[in-house]
């Protein structure tokens, strides 16, 4: 197994990609703990794992408590003895105002939880890694410069963010063995989006067709493990063409 005697944290992981990430590496080997808001998600993705054969336990934890995050993440290096990989996936509180008339306060508070969660949790992981010389610390969602366009708001903006921080982290971390990526993947069809929707995101591919949350578990499991070691502070780009590099 890729990921045996691994330990895994999650936010977001009651999620579609977040679950999806932790079934995969749990199925790996992985013992995977979760972290959201909302527990009714959180269990549901753990039963799933606890009933293929995998570990899983969760926590209701707030990604933008300083304190909350830090306690949870030494508890579970307490309890595993390591925190192998690290994996944010809590979204962005998106505004869709064109720039001229954005709010400043409320760019402020979009651009700070966004910051916020990314520096603490990562941070979190980060102590841990450094001391045991090794680790994967992992973000979704990825940047691209021709993504910017009209009505994208703070959107591509965030995820500019998270990818300069990205760059800062994996600098730092590098000479610690600890290595820090992104995954992009141009959308995901939902079963709930109408079907013209759908063929859109399939005609933007080269592929013509889109990656699926089975996709994006099994290429995390490749980052995460060791078969991927020589990778490190680059985005990875699952988007069957959608996103041409």
């Amino acid at each position: 197994m890729l990921l045996e005697n691994k330990t895994a944290v999650i936010y977001g992981g009651g999620g579609g990609i977040g679950g999806a990430m932790a079934r995969a590496f749990a199925a790996e080997g992985a013992r995977v703990f979760l972290a959201g808001r909302t527990a009714e998600k959180l269990d549901a993705v753990a039963a799933d794992i606890r009933d293929a054969g995998g570990l899983a336990e969760t926590a209701v934890v707030d990604a933008l408590d300083e304190s909350a995050v830090n306690t949870w993440v030494d508890s579970i290096a307490g309890i595993a003895g390591s925190i192998d990989i690290s994996v944010n996936l809590i979204s962005q509180d998106a505004l869709f105002t064109p720039m001229i008339e954005m709010p400043v306060a409320e760019f402020g508070r979009a651009m700070e939880k966004v910051a916020r969660s990314f520096l603490l949790t990562t941070q979190a992981a980060a102590r841990h890694m450094v001391k045991q010389g090794s680790g994967v610390i992992l973000h979704f969602g990825g940047s691209d410069a021709t993504n910017s366009a009209p009505g994208m708001g703070t959107v591509q903006i965030g995820c500019d963010m998270v990818e300069a921080m990205r760059r800062q982290w994996a600098c730092e971390l590098g000479p610690h063995q600890v290595r820090v990526l992104s995954m992009r993947t141009g959308g995901i069809p939902d079963p709930a989006m109408p079907d013209e929707i759908k063929q859109q995101m399939v005609d933007h591919t080269l592929l013509k067709r889109t990656a699926t949350l089975q996709d994006v578990g099994d290429v995390a499991v490749f980052l995460a493990s060791d078969k991927s070691r020589s990778l490190t502070s680059t985005q990875v780009n699952i988007s069957c063409g959608a996103l041409v590099d």
